[in-house]
């Protein structure tokens, strides 16, 4: 035991101090292009981890001799890097998750992305009326375009959907009962619930119904003097299938008529245009509640919009008014950057046509096959060739998701290249490309990686090719 602790502590001072390892050449010339501070971590942490495992040793047994000193430097190399890496990037979806929630939702478009740049680089009208050289909302960049597009009278633009129905509820009917069908209290992102939304803003559950099965006589029996609101939901992310019955909006629409009462529906998706157009189901669109009467109407912006994260409230004018005024509006407004974004979305979508080409997220849904075959065919010959035989690839049907709760029984056919190595298993495969730079995500079945072309962009290929050829070795 005492021969082992004094190797080990003749290890230990063979380790350099940090002040020598930042005296290496390659060191020093690192802290040129890496910040120093990041540099000095690194090379602190790299220390750390040698003197705790030359004190430790494996397992218990015998100490183990730390690694020559460039071994050193290279791994506080690496570690200064990664340092210096911003935290939130950018990564390549081969997925075939449209609408990914993990990987950022809605890719935006270039007309917003440039927006977004013009207003980032200095001061706007974000709350100025040029015409009329006096203060306005920031809501009208966007208000007259959301009125528009839905055909509603008012429109309100806050951080996020769920925002937008805690907003609503809150206004509405904080303290009272909001009624509800059991089958639409849905659970959507991050585990937030529509119960849990609603208790947050204030409002009371009533709920009526069955999961599978709610009639209108349901909505009536429940209504009452502490009744303050008609809510109907979107059920997004599942599809309730067989023996099921529902209520449409314009019969709870009558209903609210005939006893006062605010009709709200969250129509959750946010898809502005049919996409019956492209093949796909319909998916609910804000401007046919509106025209059914409902009198708010709330959805997303990063999902079938595809624009940036925001809640979207369309309706009449009195209750848009009425939100508005609600000081809860300003802890969950919209900000320049996003309100650019969003603007310049939905400009597009005033043009089916140019919507469809132009906005990433319907681009890749109105995506041919015969569009994905070729970069498929395209995608795997680049791979082949710059792995030289290292790796097996070959192109194998399957399908796309939408993804972002939308849609979820929806699969789109598509063409995948299918990726194996001999000498590595998928998994391995699967972490050494989500370690890349930029890290590429994709899918894992029966021991294939699986790359989905539909998700990346022509523009992409060639760069996917190349990080997936880089981790061929042993």
């Amino acid at each position: 035991m005492d021969s082992l602790d004094s190797r080990a502590r003749l290890l230990l001072r063979q380790l350099p101090s940090v002040d020598e390892l930042l005296q290496e050449p390659s060191i020093r010339g690192l802290i040129e292009s890496v910040p120093r501070w990041a540099v000095v971590e690194a090379v602190r942490e790299v220390l750390d981890r040698w003197r705790r495992i030359v004190a430790a040793g494996p397992s218990g047994s015998s100490q183990t001799d730390p690694p020559l000193r460039a071994a050193l430097v290279a791994e506080a190399q690496e570690a200064a890097r990664r340092r210096d890496r911003p935290a939130l990037r950018r990564v390549i979806n081969a997925t075939g998750v449209i609408v990914h929630t993990n990987l950022g939702r809605a890719p935006l478009p270039e007309a917003a992305i440039e927006r977004i740049v013009e207003v980032a680089q200095g001061y706007s009208n974000l709350e100025y009326d040029l015409e009329r050289g006096a203060r306005r909302s920031r809501q009208a960049h966007v208000e007259w375009l959301l009125c528009r597009l839905t055909g509603a009278e008012a429109a309100l633009a806050v951080n996020n959907n769920a925002a937008a129905v805690l907003l609503a509820i809150n206004t509405l009917a904080e303290g009272k009962e909001v009624i509800v069908s059991r089958g639409e209290l849905v659970e959507i992102g991050d585990s937030f619930r529509i119960p849990d939304i609603m208790r947050r803003a204030g409002g009371i559950l009533r709920e009526v119904g069955t999961t599978n099965r709610t009639y209108l006589r349901d909505y009536e029996t429940a209504v009452g003097g502490a009744t303050a609101m008609l809510l109907k939901v979107h059920t997004s992310n599942f599809r309730i299938l067989g023996f099921a019955a529902d209520v449409p909006v314009s019969e709870l629409v009558a209903l609210g008529q005939q006893r006062g009462l605010p009709v709200v529906e969250d129509v959750g998706s946010g898809a502005l245009l049919d996409l019956s157009q492209i093949g796909l189901p319909k998916e609910p669109l804000p401007s046919e509640s509106v025209r059914a009467g409902a009198d708010l109407v709330t959805f997303s912006g990063d999902k079938l919009l595809g624009g940036p994260q925001a809640g979207l409230i369309v309706g009449k004018r009195s209750l848009v008014e009425r939100l508005r005024l609600n000081p809860l509006a300003r802890a969950v407004r919209i900000d320049k950057l996003t309100l650019a974004a969003l603007e310049a979305t939905l400009r597009l979508c005033l043009d089916a046509e140019r919507a469809f080409s132009d906005i990433p997220v319907l681009r890749a849904l109105a995506l041919p096959l015969r569009e994905v075959d070729r970069r498929a065919a395209r995608l795997c010959e680049q791979i082949a060739t710059l792995a030289s035989g290292q790796l097996e690839v070959s192109v194998i049907s399957g399908v796309s998701e939408v993804g972002g709760g939308a849609l979820p029984l929806e699969a789109i056919p598509t063409r995948l290249v299918a990726v194996r190595a001999r000498h590595l298993t998928s998994q391995v495969i699967e972490g050494r490309l989500r370690r890349t730079d930029p890290p590429v995500m994709v899918r894992i079945k029966d021991g294939q990686v699986l790359l989905d072309p539909r998700t990346v962009p022509e523009s992409g290929l060639e760069e996917l090719a190349r990080l997936v050829a880089s981790i061929a070795g042993p």
